[in-house]
């Protein structure tokens, strides 16, 4: 990751602060962009940056950094900064997607290696997000009737059983089943289970989304599906 590139902001009301830490992160080479409030920095800042991560004050004078955070584009990861955190804010926070809560005054060295680490996540989201666009692209390239097939191959059925539940004849499935692995393509049932999984997850709510995510990353690679007919 080129540190030149990356852009770091600073959420504060308070101008010393601000200028501060400003300071703090331009000398280890980052580029630095701060505002007063929550509404300017929802108003200006660019969030097709990448990388880039928000260091946030909790209290601000109009939405509160909590409150923001549910409104920042999950690519900007962000860096909590409070002068009377708790425990249950923090836990809260680091739920919700933070990368870190930090205490004032904070150590210099502790909020440079946060925001080191909260690049490193907003390159990796960048690419997972550009990644399932890309996947679901080719679901678009579906049929209706392809979309069918896949939903019912992904979840085990042979092609027999897929015929019975549509109402049509084995022959038209095979047919059906190629064309999705073409224009999906994949080589493989599990590569096709792997993406359906992702995509699925990306539509379904934040909590069961986190959840399923945590399922798919501990289940690793996806051994050889056996073969159906």
């Amino acid at each position: 990751m080129s540190e030149t590139a990356a852009l770091v902001y600073v959420v504060d009301d308070d101008p010393s602060v601000r200028r501060a830490l400003t300071r703090l992160i331009r000398s280890a080479g980052y580029s630095a962009e701060a505002y007063g409030s929550a509404r300017e920095f929802l108003e200006h800042a660019c969030v097709e940056h990448t990388p880039a991560c928000v260091v946030l004050d909790v209290q601000l004078p109009d939405l509160s950094g909590l409150e923001l955070q549910s409104d920042v584009d999950a690519r900007l990861p962000i860096i909590f900064l409070t002068g009377h955190g708790d425990i249950a804010m923090t836990v809260g926070a680091i739920k919700a997607g933070a990368t870190d809560f930090l205490t004032k005054p904070v150590c210099d060295a502790d909020l440079l290696r946060a925001i080191e680490q909260a690049l490193a996540r907003s390159v990796e989201v960048s690419k997972s997000m550009h990644e399932l666009e890309e996947l679901r692209s080719r679901v678009e390239r579906l049929t209706l009737r392809e979309r069918e097939v896949m939903n019912l191959i992904v979840l085990g059925r042979l092609n027999k059983q897929v015929a019975c539940e549509l109402g049509t004849v084995e022959k038209t499935v095979k047919a059906h089943r190629a064309r999705v692995m073409q224009k999906m393509e994949v080589g493989s049932l599990a590569e096709l289970v792997r993406i359906a999984d992702k995509v699925a997850v990306a539509s379904a709510s934040p909590a069961t989304r986190n959840a399923a995510s945590e399922r798919i990353r501990d289940q690793g690679p996806i051994p050889p599906a056996p073969a159906v007919s």
